[in-house]
């Protein structure tokens, strides 16, 4: 467990996997900026039964409120800039559940992800994307000591149509206190 001030990060429990279904499977709760089409819901099922959602490639952990309340999910996974191990960076991304928006459990997941990566995988950065339109996500980036890096063009196709993407990024001497 990675605890904050008012949420904290952990691995789903099974009991758990059906709220996910149903929160952020749905268009009328993901954010604009998060659906991206319907999937097999039974795929989360067996991706869980298959390794808890934590695995070498791919990690999914839950955003708590410290009244046990799930408010959101958190993902991160290995990235390669090049043909080496040292060439490797966590790549992270974020959705929190609309009625929980606002309310800085955003900046602070990104802030105990940030730590625990560093904390316990020899990577000097940590990146993300969000669509150029979402400044809610960028105000907490910021917040949480990313640096914008630049416009990714026309980089991701969703409802309908093409989306610029900006790049943020965290060095491992750059993570906040």
């Amino acid at each position: 467990m990675i605890r904050g001030e008012k949420i904290y990060l952990r691995p789903f429990k099974r009991t758990e996997i059906a709220y996910l279904q149903t929160h952020f499977g749905n268009p009328e709760v993901t954010s604009e900026f998060n659906f991206f089409g319907f999937h097999n819901s039974e795929g989360l099922e067996q991706e869980f039964n298959k390794n808890g959602f934590l695995s070498d490639t791919f990690n999914r952990l839950a955003v708590v409120t410290h009244n046990e309340q799930i408010v959101g999910m958190i993902d991160y996974r290995p990235v390669r800039h090049g043909p080496s191990q040292g060439n490797i960076v966590y790549f992270f991304g974020i959705e929190l559940a609309e009625e929980h928006r606002g309310l800085g459990y955003g900046t602070e997941a990104h802030k105990l992800l940030v730590r625990y990566l560093f904390a316990t995988h020899p990577v000097v950065r940590i990146e993300t994307l969000t669509d150029i339109e979402n400044k809610a996500e960028q105000r907490a980036l910021e917040k949480s000591n990313f640096t914008r890096e630049g416009v990714m063009r026309q980089a991701q196709w969703r409802n309908g149509a093409w989306h610029d993407l900006v790049l943020y990024s965290i060095l491992r001497q750059e993570q906040p206190e």
